[in-house]
C-alpha cells in the first residue's frame, strides 16, 4: 500500500505560525542555495519580521480567505502542514502573496497543486501578479502557469548625503488618505489595495502622501527608509517621494536599499545612481495580462 495523498486544504487560522516557518524556511533555504548580492544579503526572519509576516497573512487570511490553502503530509511527523499559497484579489486584480514548500520535499508536486488551488480563486480576475524569487523552480512553475516574466533589480549601498536635492510639498499620510491612494492604484497599477492600507500602515514605519495639481502619489517606507510601496500618478512625483525615502535613511549606512524596480522604472534606477547605490538583479515580477506598473515600486507580498 502506498503513502497517503497529500491533501490541499483551505487555511485556518491556526496554521499561520506553521506556515511563517515554512516560509522563513523556504527562504533562508534560497538564500543558501542561489548567490545574493554584495550589500543585500539577509540575516533571516527576526521576530519583527516573523510578526509583520503573521499579521500580514492573518490579514488576507480574514479578508480574502478563498485565496489561503495549504498542503498537509498525513504520513509526515513535523506536524502535518508541508506548503502553503496565499492569495487574494482586489478588485479585478489577482495577486501571490506567499508561496513555499517546506526544504526538503520540494518536486514532489505539492507547490504545483497548491498554485492550482490558488490560481482558481482568482479565475474571474483580469489581470494577475506575483513578485518572484530567483528560484529556477519557481520562475519555471510562473511561466507554465501563464505569467510574462520581467526582471526584478535591487539597489545598495551608502546614500551620498551630498547628492540629495531639496524638495517640498511631501507631507505625512495618514488612513485618511487611502481614497487618494487607491485612485493612484488604479490608475498605476489598474486595481486599488483598499483593505490593504490597514496592514501597510500598521507594519510601516512611515507614510509619505503627495497631492499636487501636477500628480499625486504616496509610499510606505520601513525603518531603514527602504520604499515597501511607492506609487504615482507621474515620474516627477515618484522621483521626489524616492528621494525623501533615501532621505530618511540613516546616515553612513551601507545597506540602504530600493527593491522591486522593474526595467520599465528607470527613473527609479536613476535616483538611485545619482545617490551613490549599486545596482543588482535579484527575482522577477511575474505578470499575467498586464503591463509593469509605473511610475511604481512593487510591496513584495501585497504587490
Amino acid at each position: 500500500m502506498g503513502a497517503p495523498a497529500i491533501v490541499i486544504r483551505p487555511m485556518r487560522l491556526d496554521d499561520v505560525a506553521e506556515v511563517e516557518r515554512i516560509s522563513g524556511d523556504s527562504f533562508s533555504d534560497l538564500e543558501r542555495r542561489l548567490p545574493v548580492p554584495t550589500g543585500a544579503a539577509a540575516t533571516g526572519r527576526d521576530p519583527a519580521r516573523s510578526a509583520q509576516w503573521r499579521r500580514r497573512t492573518e490579514h488576507l487570511l480574514a479578508t480574502d480567505p478563498g485565496g489561503c490553502w495549504v498542503a498537509e503530509d498525513p504520513a509526515d511527523a513535523g506536524g502535518g502542514v508541508v506548503g502553503f499559497a496565499v492569495s487574494f484579489t482586489r478588485e479585478l486584480m489577482w495577486v501571490l502573496a506567499s508561496y513555499g514548500v517546506r526544504p526538503g520535499l520540494q518536486g514532489r508536486g505539492t507547490g504545483r497543486v497548491l498554485l492550482e488551488a490558488a490560481l482558481h480563486h482568482g479565475r474571474g480576475c483580469l489581470r494577475g501578479m506575483l513578485a518572484s524569487s530567483p528560484d529556477p523552480a519557481a520562475v519555471r512553475r510562473y511561466r507554465l502557469a501563464g505569467f510574462d516574466l520581467h526582471p526584478a533589480m535591487l539597489m545598495t549601498g551608502a546614500v551620498d548625503r551630498a547628492a540629495l536635492p531639496v524638495l517640498g510639498r511631501i507631507r505625512e499620510g495618514t488612513l485618511g488618505d487611502r481614497d487618494l491612494m487607491d485612485s493612484v492604484d488604479r490608475r498605476a497599477r489598474g486595481a486599488a489595495h483598499g483593505p490593504d492600507h490597514d496592514v501597510l500602515h500598521a507594519t510601516t514605519a512611515r507614510l509619505l502622501v503627495v497631492d499636487r495639481p501636477a500628480g499625486q502619489g504616496y509610499a510606505y517606507l520601513r525603518g531603514s527608509g527602504e520604499p515597501a510601496l511607492l506609487a504615482a500618478t507621474t515620474v516627477a512625483v515618484a522621483r521626489d517621494l524616492a528621494w525623501e525615502a533615501l532621505a530618511s535613511a540613516p546616515a553612513g549606512e551601507p545597506g540602504t536599499r530600493i527593491g522591486h524596480l522593474t526595467a520599465a522604472n528607470q527613473w527609479a534606477i536613476d535616483v538611485g545612481l545619482a545617490a551613490g547605490l549599486a545596482l543588482h538583479q535579484r527575482g522577477y515580477l511575474a505578470l499575467r495580462r498586464c503591463r509593469p506598473p509605473t511610475p511604481y515600486l512593487h510591496h513584495g507580498s501585497l504587490l
